[in-house]
């Protein structure tokens, strides 16, 4: 039995985006790790350029696909759960604290109606909870901070962290969205960084520092010894006050009032109106950050 899964990582330039798929050697079962639906928010048009890659990839290894799994509501891209569940039949999964965010939202969405329940997923992660892929062991922790859903996947040796850390030169991800919280985000790290230090790290975006060429694998060791954040942030207090001095700084993502209604919703488009036309809701003045200048 292996603990080494296979990892395919395919990089959206357009939002600096890593998905994976990543398969046991043994029995060819995978999982696909935080795809993306293509959405060009000039012109509203949507594609599946990355989601098919991605079966194209799963197609030419032999791969069945067991889970798609999204580590968390993201506000930079859609979710292309729905269509490859659609393509395919496998199952949908995020943590279970997907209900929290989905009850925050729906509020800045104005929908009453909205089923806050984690329904629109085939399972909701507990917190510890272990789960197979193919002949391989895989768990679940818990990671808020970045947002109150975020998960990590460790599946074998691999780990899979999202918008915790970043690769070592890029430090950690931001916490200022709603429900986001950098004290959280700390003690979620080093939930990671407690893993042995040989386990990969897979990073959910790489923004790609001095314009150096897409990077998405470390190791824990790797991180503790040179993420620009935690080596020189020894305390959470250092941390939180150098990780909310940050934050200050930056505007909110260009997609996120586009993306957390499709996301919560389980990577779903808005439903077609009588004409045909799927439309987005856009609320205005929900959100603080706005970068006048």
């Amino acid at each position: 039995m292996t603990s080494k899964p296979d990892v395919k990582a395919f990089f959206d330039k357009r939002t600096f985006s890593v998905q994976y798929v990543v398969s046991d050697p043994a029995t060819k079962k995978c999982a696909i790790i935080d795809p993306v639906l293509d959405f060009d928010e000039k012109s509203g048009a949507t594609a599946t350029i990355n989601a098919d890659r991605m079966l194209d990839h799963v197609d030419r290894e032999g791969l069945t696909i067991e889970w798609i799994l999204d580590t968390h509501p993201h506000a930079d891209h859609f979710s292309a759960a729905r269509y490859l569940k659609e393509r395919t039949g496998a199952r949908t999964a995020i943590g279970e604290k997907v209900v929290e965010v989905q009850k925050l939202w729906k509020d800045f969405y104005h929908w009453p109606d909205f089923p806050a329940d984690g329904s629109q997923w085939d399972k909701l992660f507990a917190e510890g909870e272990a789960f197979r892929l193919g002949d391989m062991d895989a768990k679940v922790l818990f990671s808020p901070g970045h947002t109150l859903a975020s998960v990590t996947y460790v599946i074998g040796d691999a780990a899979f962290v999202h918008d915790t850390l970043f690769m070592p030169d890029s430090g950690t991800a931001r916490c200022d969205f709603p429900g986001g919280s950098a004290a959280r985000l700390w003690d979620s790290i080093q939930q990671i960084l407690a893993l042995p230090d040989h386990t990969r790290i897979f990073v959910g975006h790489d923004y790609q520092p001095n314009g150096r060429e897409p990077r998405w694998e470390s190791t824990v060791a790797e991180q503790k010894a040179t993420n620009t954040h935690m080596a020189k942030c020894r305390t959470k207090e250092d941390y939180v006050t150098v990780r909310e001095a940050r934050d200050a700084t930056l505007p909110m993502p260009k997609l996120i009032l586009h993306a957390l209604q499709v996301n919560m919703n389980g990577g779903r488009l808005p439903a077609p109106e009588a004409n045909g036309k799927r439309y987005l809701k856009f609320p205005l003045d929900v959100l603080e950050g706005a970068a006048w200048e």
